[in-house]
């Protein structure tokens, strides 16, 4: 441990010296993103708990303070921030306050064993007192009854690793179950919750970050609904759970409860400025004396739209959504106009490497396009058998593509945009986000080729019912929604409309991509019984077969070997040799004949 390790971290007793909290920070991107518009340059920070690297880059304008319960984890971060204190709640020194403080990672992760256990409510007590009069708190609360636990293959009450020594659910009630006792339990504690985030797709993994007031009122649209099932898709790759947790965040969306099973919320609660005759306010050591609030750097994006001094309201952020797409962060702002897109500079391009496409992180701000999904309308279409809709939105589709080609081809957004990235509002279609870009144009027919060939690998790996016969493949399906679409496409055009990372064989017997759901996989193995019961039964059919034949080709050579040793054979055979020595000696005389006659006129001329 070096000196300036050693004066930068604080051990005021508590302390784990051999915990720690460190996870996958793929999470942190929109937490960073988030916390960047709600901290001003200059503004006193807590990070309550542990947090990712990337939160520390977004605040790098600030003075940061971390309060950690592990050692090693403050020794990772002692050299990036101002202090470091390892110790629980305790270690907050009494009447030190901050303009922000942030609990990212929730109440449980700042609580050390190495002490006296306050629980949630004296948790949260303890982090109010830590924020100044009209400063922020951005606290996470787990949902005891979110996606995750529904589609969890494990029991949530079964738990035994080290970090499991505690087991939150609805039956503890000293913590809150849902938002509402969230924000009952902030009032109680002095603060006026604000602006709230429904966090997916994992409590320890965030990549959408999605406001609850316009989930609750954008019911059915096409953004959510991307975004819940990338998060839901990406978030469980690879993992066993007992459904798709993507489908049922896009059915709660539409049901109009996809903040209620949130896997965990992201609130932002303020406390009340004090009054400045208030006798019972007391300066801090960072702070002089008579400083009033409007000396201090004011959270917010906009300051102009803070609320006035004493009243205890919180400005909301005028951010929709944050998430991850590609590796990089994007934000969804609303304005007067509607929801924007916004991509923050220096932002990562995953798809640089690619010869197909690329995309364009600092573009300025574009509008989100309202509708809904053009996947989540053809899946609704083949699930109710409307085949009136599903013609009228693959030729619309098929239209659409005509009408934005020039000399037939298509370039930019709109030749990689495929059924998840296409919203439909009407007669209108639009490119939900024009981020990623062709390189080289290509075919109306291609890309129109492509699409269809996606949506039916998702309609036959997912087990979706459809309107059509379950004997087709891929391919097969791809060609008859061509031909629903009003174009005539054989197997070698979808071929070659398939992208190298596409190019793969999908069989409709196997299970979808992603996540390893037990109802996907069980349907996966009814298809690929149905499909061993088809060949079984053409396998019985084609031995019954050879063996009919078998047994009548046998009677045929049993018949000829009896005829062939009987007397009437023999007989026939000795009266029909002369006649087959007449015919050979009748043709032998032709040809002499005709050989003759042919010297002979060869002769006269």
């Amino acid at each position: 441990m070096t000196t300036e390790t050693a004066s930068a971290v604080t051990l005021p007793g508590g302390e784990m010296l051999a915990w720690s909290d460190r996870t996958d920070s793929a999470g942190d991107g929109p937490l960073a993103a988030l916390a960047a518009r709600l901290v001003p340059a200059g503004a006193r920070v807590l990070l309550a708990g542990p947090h990712g690297p990337a939160l520390l880059d977004a605040l790098a304008h600030a003075r940061l303070t971390c309060l950690l319960r592990g050692y090693p984890d403050a020794a990772v971060l002692a050299d990036r921030v101002d202090r470091v204190l390892v110790a629980g709640p305790h270690g907050l020194p009494a009447g030190e306050e901050y303009d922000v403080v942030i609990a990212g990672a929730g109440l449980d992760a700042v609580e050390s064993v190495e002490g006296e256990r306050l629980g949630w409510d004296g948790l949260l007590a303890r982090l109010v007192a830590a924020v100044r009069p009209g400063g922020d708190l951005l606290l996470r609360l787990d949902n005891p009854l979110g996606v995750h636990r529904l589609v969890a293959a494990e029991s949530w009450h079964a738990g035994r690793s080290d970090a499991e020594w505690t087991v939150g659910g609805v039956l503890d009630a000293a913590r809150p179950a849902n938002l509402e006792q969230a924000r009952e339990r902030l009032a109680a504690a002095g603060m006026r919750a604000g602006s709230c985030y429904a966090a997916y797709p994992r409590p320890d993994l965030t990549t959408a970050l999605l406001a609850v007031d316009e989930l609750a009122r954008h019911t059915s649209s096409g953004l959510f609904d991307a975004v819940l099932h990338t998060a839901g898709t990406d978030g469980y790759t690879g993992r066993f759970v007992l459904a798709d947790p993507a489908r049922l965040a896009a059915d709660a969306l539409h049901a109009g409860r996809a903040a209620d099973l949130a896997p965990s919320w992201l609130i932002l609660a303020r406390r009340p400025a004090a009054a400045p005759t208030d006798p019972d306010r007391q300066s801090t050591d960072h702070e002089p004396a008579g400083t009033d609030d409007a000396a201090r750097p004011q959270p917010g994006v906009d300051r102009s739209e803070n609320p006035p001094p004493g009243s205890g309201q919180t400005s909301p952020l005028p951010v929709a959504l944050v998430a991850m797409t590609g590796g990089a962060v994007v934000e969804v702002r609303d304005g007067p106009q509607g929801w924007h897109w916004h991509r923050p500079e220096g932002g990562a391009t995953p798809y640089a490497g690619r010869e197909v496409a690329h995309r364009e992180p600092d573009g300025p701000d574009e509008p989100v396009p309202d509708g809904r999904l053009l996947r989540s309308l053809l899946l609704d279409g083949c699930l109710r058998r409307d085949t009136a809709l599903l013609r009228g939105l693959l030729r619309g589709y098929a239209d659409w593509l005509d009408g934005q080609a020039e000399q037939g081809q298509l370039v930019g957004a709109v030749a990689l945009a495929g059924a998840d990235n296409l919203v439909v509002d009407g007669d209108r279609w639009a490119v939900l986000d024009r981020s990623r870009r062709a390189d080289a144009p290509s075919p109306v027919d291609v890309v129109l080729a492509r699409t269809l060939w996606r949506f039916a690998a998702d309609l036959l790996t997912g087990g979706y019912a459809h309107p059509w016969t379950s004997t087709l493949d891929v391919a097969g399906l791809t060609v008859v929604l061509g031909g629903v679409a009003g174009r005539d496409f054989d197997r070698a055009v979808v071929e070659a409309a398939m992208q190298p990372e596409t190019a793969a064989a999908v069989a409709p017997t196997d299970p979808p991509p992603g996540p390893r759901s037990y109802q996907q996989l069980r349907e996966a193995w009814l298809r690929q019984r149905e499909e061993n019961t088809r060949l079984t039964a053409l396998l019985k059919w084609t031995e019954n077969l050879l063996t009919t034949r078998e047994r009548a080709l046998r009677r045929a050579e049993a018949k000829i070997n009896l005829l062939s040793g009987s007397l009437s054979y023999k007989v026939g055979r000795l009266a029909i040799t002369p006649a087959r020595m007449a015919r050979r000696g009748a043709r032998a005389a032709k040809r002499r004949a005709r050989a003759a006659i042919s010297a002979k006129q060869g002769g006269q001329q």
